[in-house]
C-alpha cells in the first residue's frame, strides 16, 4: 500500500473534530452547560489567559461535581468543577496510539495540540466511529496476503481442508453438503442414508 501512496495507518488529524468550543476559565456552569447542549457536546475545553487550555468540563463533572452536590449552576465557576490539566495528543499520533493511551489514562478525550495551540479534540466516539471500517480494512488486507501467499481463493465446490462438522476429524477434502462441512466418509454415509 505504502508504494501506491497510500498511508497505511490513521492519524489522530484523520478523525479528531475541529474547531473545539471553548470557555473561559472565570465562566459559570450553566452557561457551559447550555453551550454544551446548544451544540449537542459531551465537554468544552477551558481556555485561560491568552486562550490557552486549561482543562475540560464534561458531563462526568458536571454530574459529580455540580449536580450530586445540589449546587447551583449559575453560580459556580466552570474553573472550579473543570478536570485539569488537559490531557493532550499530536494529531500526527496513531489511532491506536491514542486509543492504548485513553485506555491506560482512563480518559475518553484528549486535546489535540499542534505547535502549541489547540488543534481540535479526539473522543473515543471519533475512534469508534472508523472501527467498522479499520477491521473491514485489515480483512481485505489479510484476504490479500492470503491470496499472494497461496495463490486465488478455492473455486466454489472444489475440496477444502478443515475438521468436519459431523466426525470432527481433520480432513483435506472437505466439501458442504446441506449447510453442513463434510469429510468423504461423512459425505457417504449421507448419501447412503438418504437412499
Amino acid at each position: 500500500m505504502a508504494e501506491l501512496g497510500i498511508r497505511t495507518r490513521m492519524l489522530v488529524k484523520d478523525v479528531m473534530s475541529s474547531p473545539v468550543i471553548t470557555m473561559d476559565e472565570n465562566g459559570f456552569v450553566l452557561e457551559a452547560s447550555k453551550l454544551m447542549a446548544e451544540n449537542d457536546l459531551g465537554c468544552i475545553i477551558v481556555t485561560g489567559k491568552e486562550g490557552k487550555p486549561l482543562g475540560i468540563l464534561t458531563e462526568k463533572d458536571l454530574v459529580v461535581r455540580v449536580l450530586a452536590k445540589n449546587a447551583q449552576a449559575s453560580k459556580i465557576r466552570v474553573k472550579d468543577v473543570m478536570t485539569t490539566p488537559l490531557i493532550t495528543i499530536d494529531p500526527d499520533a496513531t489511532l491506536s496510539e491514542a486509543a492504548r493511551k485513553m485506555s491506560r489514562l482512563n480518559i475518553r478525550r484528549f486535546g489535540v495540540m499542534y505547535r502549541g495551540n489547540l488543534a481540535g479534540i479526539l473522543s473515543s466516539k471519533d475512534i469508534l466511529a472508523v472501527t467498522p471500517e479499520l477491521i473491514e480494512l485489515i480483512q481485505e488486507k489479510a484476504r490479500l496476503e492470503a491470496e499472494t501467499k497461496e495463490g486465488p481463493p478455492p473455486e466454489e465446490g472444489s475440496p477444502l481442508a478443515g475438521y468436519c462438522d459431523n466426525c470432527g476429524l481433520w480432513s483435506d477434502t472437505l466439501k458442504e453438503v446441506e449447510g453442513d462441512i463434510l469429510c468423504e466418509e461423512c459425505q457417504a454415509e449421507r448419501e447412503t442414508a438418504q437412499e
